[in-house]
């Protein structure tokens, strides 16, 4: 398992934490927000996910990755 810190801006609640979270469970990533930091922290399996379908899922939300 590859682990990662990704900072997202744009989170502003416990809501916008929350939609990450089970938009990337959705696809097989272990992920918990800190909103009032900004960041994410991702745990995923490189053979089946691939640290750029993280990325744009999180964009296609709405939120900003770094």
């Amino acid at each position: 398992m590859k682990k990662k810190r990704l900072m997202i801006q744009g989170m502003h609640c416990a809501s916008c934490s929350m939609l990450i979270e089970g938009e990337l469970m959705d696809i097989g990533v272990e992920a918990t927000c800190n909103y009032a930091k900004g960041y994410v922290d991702v745990s995923f399996d490189e053979k089946k996910v691939k640290e750029q379908k993280i990325r744009n899922k999180i964009t296609k939300l709405g939120y900003m990755v770094e």
